[in-house]
């Protein structure tokens, strides 16, 4: 098949809007997708405060991210249905505004189970608006400004936000409340909402398009099943639990059903068989590994830090927000990388991640601020280096036609990587937290010799109640420390397995 070396036609919106119009349209879309985007990072800054809010432990309140993601990752499929069924205007509308609801019901949440639930509706509400926005804008405009207008979509979704968010956050939750973290996104999401009811043309009617339902719930009760495994099996003991025996069960049969049904249906909703194409599957496995590491360190740290060090809100909204600064240094470099074999961008950001992790993994609880916003900009600029590279790898060999459905399974795994590993890493904080602080405790005994020696004890004393339970607290916070080391050694041994499987990826 011969090989046209022109430009694609510019979109037919170009012709029928002017150049203000367009400028509108996308400065309403890009407000609307990154106030999406800013809502995981500033939820994860929030988690130490929201966790004494709801009484909640450090594994139950990671669930109003993880299930957030997981809500992200199963509907983001979905945006090519919605969009051929109800047409992109009222798709926008739609998500932005019940996003922005959503939003304020968490801020009101009175209970973890009813933020957890409006952090669900969230992240489902507003899964379609990153995928949409993107299209949006490069329909707006010519095919010439496609890179100038990608770049300042991606900068102000991925950076701007993620930085802002965070650290403003961070301060009204210091001088407020957590609430008032996700209280103030609703004014610009409403504000949002309104300029795209003014601006967004209106369109012809849209066709019907049917999903495939049995592979869509099939997959959504095999996925959800699987994180209430992860996210409960440390909390009831695993297997020696029938719920966590039953979750699976459910899991494994949903996820055959899932397997049989798309391989043998002729409309599937995603299609397994595009997994023949060797790039496209390892970059798959490498996007769910790079979902995996994605977030991990920015839901990990913010209750260590103020839980255990004693950081104020502010600090640690600081220190998520400085990843995004990471993230332009990132991207930046991503266009001089880009140049090179995709598998050297993509072994220099797995590299980063892991040098990122082995940081992490020598840290106490004297660290000071300065480490913590230098290893943050080392995440961001990993992150942003390694994106581009994957993409290039994975879809290098992808035919056109079967793109759309390739891009769904790609950004599908990245979420789920991210839910799923949150929630591995909290389980893995918690079982060596126990474990842990039962060993340290039974060296604390009357018939120990050594706390008989003057200088063995310092400060510490056990002949009273209150000495006592100040000794308990020090030696929880000590076990708290080596389960996160614990966790941070995890992600570093993930990032660095990740360096050796870029390579078995073809050339392009």
């Amino acid at each position: 098949m011969p090989v046209s070396n022109s430009m694609p036609a510019d979109s037919p919106l170009v012709a029928s809007l002017s150049f203000s119009r367009r400028v509108l349209i996308m400065a309403s879309v890009v407000l609307g997708s990154t106030l999406y985007s800013t809502t995981l990072l500033i939820a994860a800054a929030m988690l130490p405060q929201m966790q004494g809010s709801m009484g909640a432990t450090a594994d139950e309140i990671a669930w109003s991210t993880t299930f957030n993601i997981l809500a992200t990752a199963i509907v983001t499929p979905m945006a090519g249905f919605l969009i051929a069924n109800f047409g992109r205007r009222r798709v926008m509308l739609y998500s932005v505004g019940g996003f922005t609801i959503a939003t304020f019901l968490c801020g009101y949440a009175a209970s973890l189970e009813a933020l957890i639930f409006w952090r669900i509706t969230q992240g489902g509400i507003g899964a379609p608006l990153i995928p949409l926005s993107n299209a949006m804008v490069l329909d707006c405009f010519p095919r010439r400004q496609a890179g100038l207008v990608s770049s300042i979509f991606g900068m102000t979704v991925v950076v701007l936000g993620p930085v802002a968010g965070p650290t403003l956050g961070g301060f009204l939750a210091e001088a407020y409340s957590w609430r008032y973290a996700f209280y103030m996104i609703v004014p610009a999401g409403t504000l949002a909402l309104i300029a795209l009811y003014i601006v967004l043309p209106r369109e012809e009617r849209t066709t019907s398009v049917k999903l495939d339902w049995t592979g869509f719930l099939s997959l959504s009760v095999a996925i959800g099943c699987v994180q209430l495994v992860l996210s409960r099996g440390q909390r009831l003991d695993w297997y020696e639990s029938a719920e966590v025996g039953l979750e699976t069960i459910i899991a494994g049969l949903a996820f055959y059903v899932f397997v049989v049904h798309s391989l043998t249906s002729r409309r599937p909703f995603l299609n397994l068989r595009l997994l023949l194409d060797r790039n496209y599957a390892l970059g798959l496995v490498l996007v769910f590994t790079y979902g995996m590491l994605n977030f991990t360190p920015m839901v990990l740290l913010p209750p260590l830090l103020q839980t255990y060090v004693g950081y104020p809100d502010a600090i640690i909204g600081k220190i998520v927000g400085f990843r995004g600064i990471g993230g332009t240094i990132g991207f930046i470099a991503a266009t001089f990388i880009g140049r090179l074999d995709p598998r050297i961008g993509m072994t220099m950001g797995f590299g980063l991640l892991a040098l990122s992790g082995l940081w992490l993994t020598q840290i106490d609880l004297n660290v000071g601020p300065d480490d913590l916003l230098l290893n943050s900009i080392v995440q961001g600029v990993a992150t942003g280096i390694l994106w581009v590279p994957l993409s290039v790898m994975t879809f290098a060999s992808m035919e056109q036609r079967y793109m759309g459905e390739a891009m769904a399974l790609f950004h599908l795994l990245r979420n789920i990587g991210s839910s799923l590993f949150i929630a591995l890493a909290f389980a893995q904080v918690t079982q060596s937290t126990g474990a842990n602080y039962s060993r340290m405790t039974e060296m604390i005994s009357p018939y120990n010799s050594v706390l008989a020696m003057p200088w063995s004890m310092g400060s510490w004393t056990v002949d009273t109640t209150p000495g006592l339970a100040r000794l308990a607290r020090e030696i929880n916070r000590q076990a708290a420390m080596i389960g996160y080391l614990n966790a941070f050694s995890l992600y570093t041994a993930t990032s660095a397995a990740a360096m050796l499987l870029v390579w078995l990826a073809r050339r392009r």
